[in-house]
């Protein structure tokens, strides 16, 4: 490095004519004991011209300067002693006004080939570090790809249908409560009106969705998802028939439509058009089938019904008071969503004038993105996901490019020495900027190969954790297109700063050895890190915040108990033999306890605002939560009683129309001794029997709702479930062959299923679980690839101080000592990066906690812990190249450095 730097000097002062002849006794010795000074000094004297001088002898400085100066008002004349086709490229170049000649092209075959070629030996020179560079941008791609590939999956939902400008779902809204409700569900006796009565409307559809119904096709008896609904299905959206006719296969009464994979289920390779299949005990022709549903839809259905079928089976009801099914039209051409709104808003007034409904129409284009309303407005969806998930995929590769950036501009010592040379021998900033983005992109280009393949690999869990069933479009020409476009701009945007920064020497500091800047101030890696540090620390802290609120919401009293306890939905022949059910459960030994109910505990199927009670306002119309039962209710389900009895149909036979209050329903009636009071509502008056304890069968962070339990009315329909709690004094496995053998044996037609009530209740953790499935991945994302950067950021700031290193051990200090004196320099980033990110993830996670009516706080210790995990995953990276440098021998380190 001294013969080097000596070196420059002493040509500096032989091209100005300044050097003494000492100088050039030492310059020559210098040749002569390094021959790779050769190349140099040939490439140095080419490019220059004698000029009158005009400096003071010993100014070497100065002498530089005027080197430089010359060096760029003149070029060098075309050799005449080789053939001139060698340099008829440069010949043929137009000089400008300066007389000096244009530069060459960027996209020119001399120079990419040239660039090309440095950048390859450079990146198999430091292979080490090239690596690293190479598999943290790449792991920063591959995340960006796969968050890249689920947006698109997203925007892409149910816009494959043909008529998709034209298609709404009708909705209601209403004003309950001070507030604007808006719901997606309709009367079942609208559909005729709006195919009747409105010219703008060109066709409609119902859409009941039915997972009762069993399927069966001689020995086979699969239950599955379907959909009743109207012929205009098929003109509506576009599920393609692989045979059949769209316009005839819903016209028949017993006509049924399957799906290609429900067909081979029921009929294997047999031909299954024109077959027979039962559905329950009806009889049905296959008429259709479908082309297997895309992923890209809401739609999930194994089979279509015709409407009439609901008549059938006793589910018409053609109350406008009563919404229960969904309901879909397609517009004429030129109708707007505007005029469908102007046209339909009145349509529920009109037929039942005791409610204040608005119909409104929602487009097929917001139906994935935009379907949360607040107040009867939009303000948002599933678009709140695709803007995150986009935020975050912009965040992993930014994380990924600084250490592109931060790992280049710690190597600029290291090539600083080759831009001094370019500069000299006349190659402009443009140029070098041109060379080391060229050198980024071709870096790039290699990480982004890895980084499909590792998208690749890790397609199947990233599924797994969105539910998604996204697959890498190989076959399609704009992936490959969008994915050379993301490279290319991936290359150029990482390799930015390090272009500029590199290009930006100036060659006599590079001649004279001073460029480097180790006691600066600002120093622009330390700020890269302190961004990179930041993102991982507002990931830590949103992920610790995430699993509080988790574990908050599990620990919850429900009010209920959910071990020990299952539940069967109420089909086929299980209404009509529940006693005998009953009855040989409790005989078995397998149940102590077993009840009816309307739904499961850990559900909310009805709601009603129709009661009325003494001393209550008219305007007053509170939304209570609806069971119904026909005994032993508090005692299966473990809820407290805490005023009166429980409802028991068989022992109080005018129990049908008892009803029992929670605690909160009691206090919004205003009730302090509820038993024995009236109430009244459409189905007639109800008996208060009892208080029961609040309990919480919606989800887990929703407030407690004013809820009723009631008898079974005088309808005797409103039994969904059966819920059976476990004896104790028997295994949970030999309890459950004794009760799928009783069920089969009551129910054959139809396949035993059960629920465990706390399995249930666990699942609606699903999505907030997954939500901090991926905060943690990310958080560990991020750490990873900073901590790759800082790792390949120690060594070379252990290998630029090796001579300073040597010359503390020689001076005494121990290893602690300088192992701390080198850790601290990344220490205090990351201190930077925690002051920076504890406000930044308390407001976000402040913001996302407000979604939740029963939440968890955010305590001072968490920011604590994520700070000195982060602290601490800094100083282990650093610690091995710290100790590494402070535990070498100080004699060799001087040799190699003197």
């Amino acid at each position: 490095m001294k013969d080097e730097n000596r070196f420059w000097a002493l040509m500096a002062r032989k091209l100005s004519g300044e050097a003494s002849e000492q100088e050039l006794a030492e310059l020559q010795d210098l040749l002569q004991h390094n021959p790779a000074f050769s190349a140099s000094m040939e490439l140095m004297a080419a490019a220059w011209k004698s000029a009158p001088e005009t400096a003071m002898p010993n100014d070497e400085e100065a002498a530089a300067k005027r080197l430089l100066q010359k060096a760029r008002q003149q070029q060098p004349p075309i050799p005449t002693n080789r053939p001139a086709e060698l340099y008829e490229p440069i010949a043929k170049r137009r000089r400008k006004k300066d007389g000096r000649l244009h530069a060459w092209p960027w996209f020119g075959y001399g120079r990419m080939n040239s660039y090309v070629k440095s950048g390859i030996r450079n990146l198999l020179r430091n292979k080490g570090f090239s690596f690293i560079n190479i598999f943290g941008l790449a792991i920063g791609m591959a995340s960006a790809i796969l968050l890249l590939l689920w947006i698109a999956g997203e925007l892409s939902v149910d816009q494959f249908h043909q008529n998709k400008s034209r298609v709404y779902q009708v909705y209601n809204r209403a004003k309950i409560n001070g507030n604007t409700e808006t719901w997606g569900a309709t009367p079942m006796a609208m559909a005729p009106v709006l195919q009747k009565n409105y010219p703008q409307v060109q066709d409609v559809a119902r859409i009941n969705w039915v997972g009762a119904f069993v399927l069966s096709a001689g020995d086979k008896h699969l239950q599955c998802e379907g959909y009743l609904t109207d012929p205009g299905f098929f003109n509506i959206f576009s599920f393609p028939l692989l045979k059949g006719n769209t316009s005839t296969a819903l016209a028949g009464r017993r006509s049924i439509v399957v799906t290609e994979q429900m067909a081979k289920k029921l009929f294997g390779s047999e031909e299954a058009m024109g077959k027979q299949v039962a559905v329950d005990s009806t009889t049905f022709i296959v008429s259709g089938i479908l082309k297997d549903l895309p992923h890209n839809t809401q739609f999930h259905f194994d089979y279509l019904v015709p409407w009439s079928y609901t008549k059938e089976v006793g589910w018409e009801n053609l109350s406008w008071t009563t919404n229960s099914i969904r309901t879909f039209i397609l517009v004429k051409n030129g109708v707007t969503e505007q005029a469908a709104n102007n046209a339909l808003r009145n349509i529920t007034r009109a037929h039942a004038p005791e409610l204040n409904n608005e119909i409104f129409v929602h487009p097929m284009a917001k139906w994935n993105l935009w379907s949360r309303f607040e107040n009867g407005k939009i303000v948002g969806g599933n678009i709140d996901d695709v803007i995150l998930f986009g935020m975050i995929a912009g965040l992993l590769l930014l994380v990924a490019c600084i250490n592109y950036m931060n790992l280049s501009t710690a190597r600029s010592m290291k090539r600083a020495k080759e831009v001094g040379i370019r500069k000299v021998a006349g190659a402009g900033k443009t140029s070098l900027v041109q060379q080391f983005m060229l050198e980024s992109v071709i870096l790039s280009l290699i990480a982004g190969v890895a980084a499909v393949a590792i998208a690749h690999q890790c397609l199947p869990l990233f599924n797994k954790l969105t539910g998604a069933q996204l697959y890498m479009p190989y076959t399609n020409l704009y992936f490959w297109l969008l994915l050379a476009a993301f490279i290319l701009l991936t290359g150029i945007f990482a390799g930015s700063y390090p272009s500029f920064y590199l290009a930006a020497y100036q060659p006599i500091n590079v001649l004279k050895g001073n460029f480097k800047h180790v006691g600066s101030i600002f120093n622009p890696r330390k700020v890269l890190v302190v961004v990179q540090f930041s993102f991982a620390i507002i990931f830590i802290i949103c992920t610790i915040v995430i699993y509080r609120q988790i574990d908050y919401g599990r620990k919850r009293d429900l009010g209920f108990e959910k071990e020990n306890r299952l539940f069967v939905y109420n089909k086929g022949d299980v209404q009509k033999n529940f006693p005998l059910i009953q009855r040989e459960l409790l005989a078995s030994g397998a149940a102590s306890l077993v009840t009816r109910t309307s739904s499961p505990i850990t559900d909310i199927w009805s709601w009603e605002s129709s009661y009325e009670w003494e001393g209550k306002n008219e305007s007053y119309k509170p939304m209570f939560t609806r069971f119904s039962t026909d005994k032993d209710f508090t005692k299966t389900m473990g809820i407290k009683l805490l005023q009166g009895r429980n409802i028991d149909i068989e022992k109080y036979p005018t129990d049908t129309m008892a009803i029992m209050l929670n605690e909160s329903a009691a206090k919004v009636m205003g009730f302090t001794n509820p038993v024995g009071k009236q109430l009244k509502s459409h189905e007639g008056t109800w008996q208060v029997v009892g208080v029961v304890k609040d309990f919480n069968p919606g989800r887990p962070y929703e407030p407690v709702y004013p809820a009723v339990i009631q008898g079974p009315g005088k309808a005797y329909n409103w039994f969904g479930t059966i819920t059976v709690k476990l004896n104790p004094g028997q295994s949970v496995h030999a309890s459950l062959e004794k009760i799928s053998a009783i069920f089969k044996k009551y129910n054959p037609q139809y396949p035993f299923q059960r629920y465990f009530v706390d399995e249930a209740y666990a699942e609606k953790f699903s999505g907030i679980l997954h939500f901090g499935t991926f905060a943690g991945l990310f958080a560990g994302l991020t750490i990873f690839i900073s901590c790759l950067g800082i790792f390949a950021l120690a060594a070379y700031m252990a290998e630029n101080r090796v001579r300073e290193i040597g010359v503390r051990k020689v001076l005494g200090a121990s290893v602690a000592a300088i192992t701390t004196l080198l850790s601290k320099d990344f220490l205090r980033p990351v201190l930077i990066s925690v002051i920076i990110a504890s406000p930044v993830a308390w407001w976000v996670m402040h913001n996302w906690l407000q979604n939740f009516s029963y939440r968890t706080s955010i305590s001072w210790w968490i920011f604590a812990l994520a700070g000195a995990a982060s602290i601490i995953i800094a100083l282990v990276t650093v610690s091995f190249h710290s100790i590494r440098a402070a535990m070498a021998s100080p004699v060799k380190s001087l040799r190699v450095e003197g």
